[in-house]
């Protein structure tokens, strides 16, 4: 470890953690490096700062590049293909004239938001974006608004689910190591999530909008095109929402049958989200494609075209999950834990802490919930009458703080809204920074009223 004069280790691993991830956006920002070498050249300061060995920082990188892209890669394809096919086919088109009709021009972000959220419930983020974004820029252009007046509602409804409400990994697993309950979480999240969703989604959206440049983006190639003959909105619909479906249907039905039982285990191969994408997106050459006119040949076209420009993004977050890697291993996180953990303050505020300090070092909101539930479980167990549920969505809330240039999800959004990374940070790192701070001060409000 090299410590600096004057700093404890962990001191010195925070300034460490802090030089890379400010080196990294005046690299990217300032000087319009590549943000995959950019990534790249982070890591490696990081490593070679904090003392790692010096085959362990290349091989840390590759395991965080690994992790991220072995969980989101085929999903991210799959789910760009069933986007394109949305796209030709006028599907896109059908369902944003249905929403703009439903609340008017003026409140699509509402909608975008309540679509978001209700998508969000059973599937990942990256699910849910690739699988919303077609719709998303097809409105926009439809109403001729902003991107962001209607992306941030999009994005709100999506990062309030992964990071609040069960089933999604990080609270599961928090519910698992403190022993809440699953039922009374949910209800509170729900309490919790759907006023924090309005507050960071469509009323930030509204207020970024006026003080800010609008960010207009560029809608992918195909997007919000027309076709003779459409699906109708029903089958549109359907045919995104089948891998929502799918994973919703897997979750009841583990909630209510044992693990050994085959309907159980059919409903869990079906619900794996690369299952339930593979499901909708041949569903989808027929829906979106045979079914419109389109031959096979159109058909092979459109899949294979779309999954060109994937590859960067793919590339960029990545490089993202291998850094968060590089500083969990240097022992960021670690420090972070062992500094806070003594803190007098109250529970609920310090399982806040605790999370949203990983998650800034580390980038991943998983593992500052998880870890953040490995540290406060002894401290839950000694507390007398805490709210675990509480606790779990305190932690959660901590847990989405301030995503920026170590978070897979960060390039995510930036890649996918064509965004640069200044235009990222005061959108959505803003937006994932007030869910985070709203959440916290809901959970201490409904303690309060408990």
């Amino acid at each position: 470890m090299n410590r600096l004069p004057g700093l404890s280790i962990e001191a010195s691993l925070l300034v460490y953690a802090l030089a890379g991830v400010v080196g990294l956006v005046v690299l990217v920002a300032r000087f319009k490096l590549n943000a995959f070498v950019a990534l790249i050249l982070a890591s490696v300061f990081v490593g070679l700062c904090s003392g790692m060995e010096l085959a362990r920082i290349g091989q840390g990188f590759a395991d965080g590049m690994g992790g991220v892209l072995g969980s989101i890669a085929a999903i991210i394809g799959l789910g760009t293909m069933v986007g394109k096919m949305l796209a030709e086919s006028g599907g896109a088109r059908v369902i944003a004239e249905r929403l703009i009709a439903l609340l008017g021009p003026r409140r699509t972000h509402w909608s975008m938001m309540i679509v978001a959220l209700i998508v969000g419930v059973p599937v990942f983020f990256a699910v849910g974006l690739v699988l919303l974004i077609p719709i998303l820029f097809t409105v926009a252009r439809e109403t001729r608004t902003p991107l962001m007046w209607l992306g941030l509602p999009m994005l709100a409804g999506l990062s309030v689910s992964h990071g609040l409400l069960p089933p999604h990994p990080g609270p599961m697993t928090a519910i698992g190591l403190l022993n809440a309950d699953t039922g009374r979480t949910l209800l509170y999240s729900l309490i919790i999530g759907v006023p924090v969703a309005c507050l960071a989604g469509p009323v930030l959206a509204g207020w970024i909008i006026r003080r800010e440049a609008p960010v207009a983006g560029s809608a992918p190639a195909g997007v919000g095109a027309s076709h003779p003959s459409p699906p109708g909105f029903g089958l549109a619909l359907f045919t995104v929402l089948l891998p929502v479906i799918l994973m919703l249907l897997a979750t009841i039905v583990d909630l209510r049958l044992p693990p050994g039982n085959a309907v159980r285990q059919w409903a869990d191969f079906l619900g794996h989200p690369l299952i339930a994408l593979l499901v909708s997106l041949l569903f989808s050459f027929y829906s979106f494609g045979f079914a419109r006119g389109f031959r096979r040949e159109q058909v092979l076209k459109f899949s294979e075209e779309c999954l060109g420009p994937v590859a960067a993004v793919l590339l960029v977050v990545g490089a993202g999950g291998g850094f968060s890697r590089v500083l969990i291993y240097s022992g960021v996180g670690d420090a972070i834990a062992g500094l806070v953990k003594t803190a007098p303050v109250s529970p609920l505020i310090l399982g806040w802490l605790v999370a949203a300090l990983i998650r800034v070092a580390t980038g991943s909101a998983t593992v500052a919930i998880s870890t953040a539930a490995g540290i406060l479980a002894p401290v839950a167990a000694a507390s007398s009458g805490l709210n675990l549920e509480l606790l779990v969505l305190a932690m959660g809330a901590g847990s989405l703080i301030l995503s920026h240039v170590n978070d897979g999800g960060f390039w995510l959004v930036k890649e996918y809204l064509r965004l640069s990374v200044t235009e990222t940070l005061r959108t959505w790192t803003v937006m994932e920074t007030v869910i985070s701070i709203a959440a916290l001060a809901l959970v201490l409000l409904l303690d309060a009223l408990l």
